[in-house]
């Protein structure tokens, strides 16, 4: 079996409360993310395939702004559960929504999710609104997360608002999504780190989009800047506790790489090991409704130098341990 822990979904309350009101910006993205009927045909053409659900960044982003995200999360949330529910020959699992993330609104709709919904976890974006999550008020989100055991699904989140030169207004040529994501994502894993969260909850279980974004493939630099001083006035390793690589190698990563890319999976691979990585695709984002980058994260990972056993893990394996899947 193939499970796929991080494919789009715009659940169809959502969609017809939200997105079809034909507003400038909401764009639910391509038809397989909110047609069923789209979204199985493509299914169904890879053998023995199921997912785990979330939604786009663009829904995460709207639950942390729009003065109705309390709604929106409980038709996201409700939304995904009832097609877990309706399809479990598909669909596996789903990871909740939440809106407003550091208040105590997100924190009410986690225990309903993970309490009665039966949610495996929650997924964030690596910033909310601009702030980085290792801002206090996130303090009781991570606290809860580790009590109740269950994961943290991080999806970069860095808008084209964000320029790529202060004297800019904007980022261009799509570069805040090219490189800016992998870049989110790696400055997110360090925040964690340096603020002592992955010291306080070491049991957080964090799946990074992307393989872990820049971080597997700039693991010596990291090392060689951490010796170096701060604008805190000290070498920030200092302030570790552990060497500064193995907090990095507390998370999580998955395959989606976007295309077909053993070389960038393979140091990515090698830097979390083989029981961090769990299989991820984007869908339906890429060509043919997802489906391209369904089959290329498969031929990704078969033409890896691992073992039946080890591809299995990846392929299967590690979903079902990380997010306790019977």
């Amino acid at each position: 079996m193939i499970i796929d822990v991080f494919p789009h979904i715009v659940p169809q309350g959502l969609y017809e409360r939200y997105y079809q009101s034909g507003l400038p910006g909401r764009w639910p993205g391509p038809k397989c993310q909110y047609d069923l009927e789209v979204r199985f045909r493509v299914m169904d053409r890879v053998d023995n395939y199921k997912q785990v659900l979330t939604v786009p960044i663009s829904v995460v982003d709207v639950l942390n702004q729009d003065p109705d995200a309390k709604e929106l999360a409980r038709l996201a949330n409700d939304g995904m559960a009832e097609l877990v529910a309706k399809h479990p020959d598909r669909f596996v699992g789903f990871a909740a929504s939440l809106p407003f993330l550091g208040t105590d609104a997100a924190l009410e709709e986690l225990d309903r999710t993970v309490g009665k919904l039966g949610a495996l976890g929650v997924e964030v974006g690596t910033s909310v609104n601009g702030a980085p999550l290792d801002d206090p008020r996130f303090e009781p989100f991570y606290a809860r997360m580790a009590a109740l055991g269950k994961a943290i699904w991080a999806h970069p989140a860095r808008a084209a608002a964000a320029a790529d030169y202060a004297a800019e207004a904007h980022s261009k040529y799509r570069l805040s999504t090219t490189f800016g994501w992998p870049y989110e994502t790696a400055i997110f894993m360090s925040r964690l780190i340096f603020s002592g969260i992955m010291d306080r909850y070491p049991n957080l279980r964090i799946i990074t989009h992307h393989a872990g974004g820049m971080v597997p493939h700039h693991a010596m630099r990291i090392v060689a800047q951490s010796k170096m001083r701060g604008t805190e006035g000290h070498p920030v390793a200092d302030i570790l506790k552990k060497d500064i690589l193995d907090y990095y190698k507390m998370f999580y990563g998955d395959t989606a790489m976007q295309g077909v890319a053993p070389h960038a999976l393979e140091c990515a691979l090698s830097f979390l090991g083989v029981e961090h990585i769990l299989f991820g695709t984007d869908m339906p984002f890429g060509e043919e409704d997802g489906l391209q980058y369904i089959r290329d994260n498969i031929a990704t990972v078969e033409a890896l130098s691992l073992d039946k056993a080890e591809r299995q893990k990846i392929f299967e394996g590690n979903a079902r341990q990380v997010l306790a899947l019977r």
